[in-house]
């Protein structure tokens, strides 16, 4: 029997998570806000790609919708960032739910290129639609700010950023073993055994891409809080290999998974930033070696002796066939 577990740890870390403003430098704050940030956008496309098998590559561009939606309701619309970053989110929910419906008729490869080209183009419009985005120029987006608190807009981001992350990390760990979240991996594991199953298919994918497009919309509304800055470099086609490495060095299919790849790529994303030009090759090297040497991610290596709590995390991380490369393997 274990001395310490996860019933104890995850408490202690979140205690240690809320007091770290108050002993950390800014910039190992801001750090952690981006962590928060990308955790809650990489838990999203785990739930579409890992859980649902849904091969799409739309997740950065919907990140983008997110963050530009945000600074535009508080510019153009003038509404106070709570209200602009729901509305942001709400709205890229709506664009995921147009997003997926290729996924109705199509699968695996052709359907991430299809998603791949809609990133492409939201880029092109983030680019050379200037009178609304700013061009590559970009926006400069108001800060959040809560009356009579005391916090400075950075210390406001930080804690909107945590609460959202723990808020949304226990809604997914609620939608993984939900009926919802039993209709996901069924269709992931063979959609012909999942119409038997009595699962209908287009509710299930639809409700994929628009609680993926949900996660992806509200990082991407505490991103742009968060640099005080939208951009179209924040969204290319090399965010589309991030994110994607983040989930599949996580562990695809795996909720811890998912803030475990974040916390190790932003980190690695920032020891790498004064190497211009290595980024690209680290993590493309880093995201080919865990797919050939460890295809269930960092959560595989966890082991808290005497847990059945984590055994149990393991377990419904993993299909039932024991096909070790089958959780990272789009639906056919």
């Amino acid at each position: 029997m274990a001395l310490v577990g996860p019933r104890v740890v995850l408490p202690l870390l979140v205690a240690a998570l809320v007091a770290a403003p108050l002993w950390v430098n800014p910039y190992v704050r801001f750090v952690l806000t981006l962590v928060f940030v990308y955790a809650i956008l990489a838990l999203g496309l785990n739930l579409l790609l890992g859980y649902a098998g849904q091969f799409a590559f739309a997740n950065a561009a919907l990140f983008g919708w997110g963050a530009y939606t945000t600074a535009l309701l508080q510019l153009r619309a003038g509404l106070p960032y709570p209200l602009a970053l729901l509305g942001a989110a709400l709205v890229t929910a709506g664009v995921g739910a147009l997003v997926g419906l290729p996924a109705l008729r199509l699968h695996g490869l052709y359907l991430a290129i299809v998603t791949l080209a809609f990133g492409e183009v939201t880029y092109w419009a983030m680019i050379h639609w200037g009178s609304l985005t700013g061009g590559a120029s970009g926006l400069k987006a108001p800060g959040p700010s809560i009356p009579g608190l005391g916090l400075g807009s950075e210390q406001t981001v930080y804690y909107l950023a945590l609460i959202a992350a723990v808020l949304l990390f226990a809604a997914a760990w609620g939608i993984v073993h939900s009926r919802f979240g039993r209709a996901f991996v069924a269709v992931r594991d063979g959609e012909i055994a999942a119409q038997a199953l009595a699962v209908n298919l287009t509710t299930t994918k639809t409700l994929a891409f628009v609680v993926s497009a949900f996660y992806a919309g509200l990082a991407g509304g505490l991103h742009s809080a968060a640099l005080r800055y939208v951009a179209p470099e924040s969204f290319d086609l090399f965010e589309v290999v991030l994110q994607f490495c983040m989930v599949v060095v996580g562990g695809l299919g795996s909720v811890i998974g998912s803030a475990l790849g974040a916390a190790l790529v932003l980190a690695l994303r920032e020891t790498l930033r004064a190497a211009v030009g290595t980024q690209e090759v680290v993590f493309g090297a880093l995201l080919i070696a865990c797919i050939v040497f460890m295809p269930r991610g960092l959560v595989s290596l966890l082991r808290w002796p005497g847990s059945p709590w984590l055994e149990r995390l393991h377990r419904r991380g993993r299909r039932p066939a024991g096909d070790e490369t089958a959780s990272w393997q789009p639906s056919r």
